[in-house]
């Protein structure tokens, strides 16, 4: 087991580097399997999520190659083979592979995906858009089986904004014939930029980012090269961080307007920033922040990966804050944790109620999912005295490098294996 160990109280200064987006990444790798020659893929941040993609790649006989940031994904010689449970348990993210084969080769079999345990996480919508392109669906033991004599155009209605079946009926569809329309599709920045990357692969897709998607499906896609975004989870992370215990911290490589939602939030609370172009600055935070309250909502709106350590600034707070979760309804078990180091949050139905400002004190805690683990971090960088938390595995599926880069700003922050 991981265990991240942190010495609180130390002021954070200088500047932050944000990697490319997981979020992003997760979906390009398996997307790059429908070219029928290379595609190049840079600033793919080194986290287990990767690793595990990668993995299931070879599984598929799949090229892959890494050098620094970048991934060479080669699938001349693929087969299209089971993936086994063993590798599909590793990340919710798996389930790209069933879009992807089905719009290659009209068949994926696979397991059930894992991923973080903070709800019900069911891929109804995403089956249901295979269907609708003309796939039938089995599932046996939890092993799905996806396939179809041809994939054919459809109109898809999702009844849920979902990012994943947003993402999996795009890459099913670029290669069935006829057109495909998906109405109520997710917004989110990391659906455009996959649509990017396969529009650079010659697929035909428009209306990426906004409620309506339209996707001409294509025969053949060809090699290309492209570029991950910036990762605005990583980005509102940390930013978050600055705003508890950085002085004059600074976060680079950040697209502004991707975390609206929370730097709106963080000036509402007193702070002031510098947003430039590509980077966000925390200049001054009062000594008495303002309590606020968020909702989570779909992009544009407050993100839910966002909630957990925003809960850990609003403890700082004077006043009663109010966070209500409306995504995923197990995304408040990091309160117990952060009422072991000292904060007064009660949780009813969906909201939480926290009560400011209080002192947070170092002790033991746990990253119950990968969120709540950056929770935790951001938490232990603010609490005095020594804090470890267990379950660490959590927290390097998502932030790359995470130790070097909280080191490299003064945090006295270490990473073991007991």
């Amino acid at each position: 087991m991981k265990v991240i160990e942190i010495e609180g109280g130390r002021e954070l200064t200088g500047q932050i580097r944000i990697s490319g987006a997981k979020n992003a990444t997760v979906a390009l790798i398996p997307a790059a399997i429908l070219t029928d020659e290379e595609a190049t893929i840079c600033n793919v941040p080194e986290i287990t999520d990767t690793d595990a993609l990668c993995d299931i790649l070879k599984e598929l006989n799949v090229n892959v190659n890494r050098s620094t940031e970048s991934l060479v994904i080669n699938p001349q010689n693929m087969k299209n083979v089971e993936i086994q449970e063993e590798f599909s348990k590793k990340l919710r993210a798996s389930y790209y592979f069933m879009g992807a084969l089905l719009g290659k080769y009209k068949k994926a079999v696979m397991y059930f995906p894992g991923g973080c345990s903070i709800g019900a996480r069911p891929i109804d919508l995403h089956l249901k858009g295979f269907e609708a392109l003309g796939a039938k669906v089995t599932n046996e033991k939890n092993k799905y089986t996806v396939e179809a004599e041809e994939l054919h155009g459809a109109n898809i209605y999702l009844d849920i904004a979902s990012v994943g079946a947003t993402i999996n009926i795009m890459l099913a569809a670029v290669r069935a014939k006829g057109k495909t329309v998906i109405d109520n599709a997710a917004k989110e920045p990391e659906i455009v930029n996959v649509a990017t990357f396969l529009n650079n692969m010659g697929a035909k897709i428009t209306g990426a980012g906004t409620s309506t998607i339209k996707i001409e499906g294509v025969d053949h896609l060809h090699k290309c090269f492209h570029e991950v975004i910036p990762d605005r989870i990583e980005a509102g992370t940390y930013l978050i961080i600055a705003a508890l215990c950085g002085k004059d911290l600074r976060i680079d490589n950040v697209i502004p307007e991707h975390i609206d939602s929370l730097t709106s939030k963080l000036e509402e609370m007193g702070i002031k920033l510098d947003i430039g172009i590509d980077y966000v600055r925390v200049l001054e935070v009062p000594k008495k922040l303002k309590a606020t309250d968020i909702k989570t909502a779909v992009y544009p709106g407050f993100a839910t990966d966002l909630q957990q350590p925003f809960t850990v600034l609003l403890t700082q707070a004077e006043g009663i804050s109010r966070v209500t979760e409306t995504i995923w309804e197990n995304r408040f078990m990091h309160v117990p944790y952060l009422n072991a180091l000292g904060s007064d949050i009660a949780v009813e139905n969906q909201t939480a109620k926290i009560q400011g400002p209080t002192e947070l004190k170092g002790c033991e805690v746990v990253a119950t999912d990968l969120r709540a683990g950056a929770a935790m971090v951001a938490a232990g960088l603010k609490a005095t005295g020594k804090t470890t938390i267990t379950n660490s595995e959590h927290i390097l599926r998502g932030y790359e490098s995470i130790i070097e880069k909280l080191t490299n700003v003064g945090a006295k922050i270490t990473l073991k294996e007991i």
